[in-house]
C-alpha cells in the first residue's frame, strides 16, 4: 500500500463548546452519537446554542483522515460532493492546498455541514445535515478514479446510501485496491448491521471500530472477542478501547498498543479519524502493526488536545518528531 484515496461526506464543521449537556437532553440526542437531521432541525439546534464559543473548520470523517495523511507525507486523494457555493469552493481549494488530489463533484443543494456539540468532558455529539454531500451517487463512481491508488478508505457514515458505498467498494476491489472502513458510530452500526456485515465479508480488508461499534457489529461485549469476530470477516482488524489503547489483529498476529496521554482532553472530535490516518500512514511506510498502532495513538492523542481537527505547526512538528522515533523503533507503547 502506497497511495490511499478516501470517500466520504464533504462537510464543514461547526464546533460548539457546551457548558452542560442540557441541549442533548432537550433534543433527545444520545451523547457521543451522530444523527442525520434536516436543515430545519440543524438550524433550530444551532440557534439554541447561539452565544456559546464555536469555531469552523473542514470536516467529514474520511476527509479528516485523508487530510491528516497528507500532512504525514502520504499520497492521497478524496472523493466527495459539495454545493455550487463559496463553501464548496473553499473545500476544494483547501484540499488542493494540502496536496490532496480532489475528485469533487458539485450538487444542487448547499454544501453539507456538521454541528459538533462538545460536552464539558470533551465528548462530542454530532448533528449533521449532509446537503450536497448526500447527492454523491453510485453512478459517479467509475474505475478511472481509482487508477494509481492502492487502497480505498471508506467512512462508515456513508452507509446512508447502500448503493453508493457498495459500488465504491466493489469497483475498488475490481481495480485491485484494498478496502478499509471505519465503522464511525455505534448507532449507525446498529441501524445498518446486516448491510455492514455483508459489506465487510465481501469487500473489506481493513476494519476500524471503537469498543461500542465493535460490540454493535459483533454482539461481543469483550473487546478481544469482538476483535476475533471481526477478523473472521476482514484480514486486518483494529478495535480501539479508549484509554486502554487498541487491539490489532492481522492473520495470526495480535498486538495491544497503549495510548499517548493527552496533555488535556479538550475535544474527542476526529480522534478516530486521526487514529486511522496515523495507522494507515504506517502501513504505507511498510511498518509493523505495533509501529502503525503507535503512530495512530500519537495522532489521536494530539487531536483531542484541541477543539476540532485543526492545530498549529508546533503540534505537527511534535507529531513528526514522535513519528520519526517510532520509525526507528525508539518510541513504542
Amino acid at each position: 500500500m502506497k497511495r490511499v484515496i478516501g470517500i466520504g461526506n464533504a462537510l464543514t464543521d461547526m464546533l460548539v463548546n457546551l457548558r452542560s449537556d442540557s441541549v442533548l437532553s432537550r433534543y433527545n440526542l444520545p451523547k457521543g452519537s451522530m444523527s442525520l437531521v434536516d436543515a430545519r432541525l440543524q438550524t433550530e439546534i444551532s440557534k439554541s446554542v447561539a452565544g456559546l464559543p464555536y469555531s469552523l473548520s473542514l470536516g467529514g470523517s474520511a476527509g479528516n483522515t485523508i487530510r491528516a495523511m497528507a500532512r504525514l507525507g502520504c499520497d492521497v486523494g478524496f472523493i466527495g460532493k459539495v454545493g455550487k457555493d463559496t463553501t464548496g469552493d473553499f473545500f476544494v481549494q483547501a484540499l488542493e492546498n494540502l496536496g490532496v488530489e480532489p475528485f469533487i463533484f458539485r450538487g444542487s443543494e448547499r454544501s453539507g455541514k456538521c454541528v459538533s456539540l462538545i460536552s464539558p468532558d470533551g465528548e462530542r455529539t454530532m448533528i449533521t445535515h449532509l446537503g450536497a454531500a448526500l447527492e454523491l451517487s453510485a453512478g459517479e463512481i467509475v474505475p478511472e478514479i481509482f487508477r494509481q491508488y492502492d487502497c480505498l478508505y471508506v467512512e462508515g457514515y456513508l452507509v446512508q446510501d447502500h448503493a453508493l458505498i457498495e459500488k465504491a467498494a466493489r469497483t475498488a476491489k475490481e481495480c485491485g485496491l484494498q478496502v478499509a472502513i471505519d465503522l464511525a458510530s455505534f448507532n449507525i452500526v446498529e441501524e445498518n448491521l446486516s448491510f455492514l456485515r455483508s459489506l465487510a465479508a465481501r469487500y473489506v480488508d481493513i476494519l476500524f471500530a471503537n469498543e461500542d461499534e465493535a460490540k454493535a457489529f459483533t454482539g461481543e461485549a469483550e473487546p478481544l472477542n469482538a476483535l476475533q469476530a471481526i477478523s473472521e470477516l476482514c484480514h486486518l482488524s483494529v478495535v480501539k478501547i479508549g484509554t486502554k489503547g487498541a487491539l490489532i489483529k492481522n492473520g495470526g498476529e495480535v498486538v495491544h498498543v497503549g495510548i499517548m496521554a493527552a496533555a488535556k482532553r479538550v475535544d474527542t472530535t476526529g480522534a478516530g479519524d486521526f487514529y486511522a490516518a496515523g495507522f494507515l500512514s504506517g502501513l504505507c511506510d511498510g511498518l509493523s502493526l505495533r509501529q502503525c498502532g503507535t503512530i495512530g495513538a500519537i495522532t489521536a492523542g494530539k487531536v483531542i488536545e484541541v477543539v476540532g481537527t485543526t492545530f498549529g505547526e508546533e503540534a505537527w512538528e511534535d507529531i513528526f518528531r514522535l513519528v520519526n522515533k517510532v520509525k526507528h523503533e525508539k518510541y513504542l507503547f
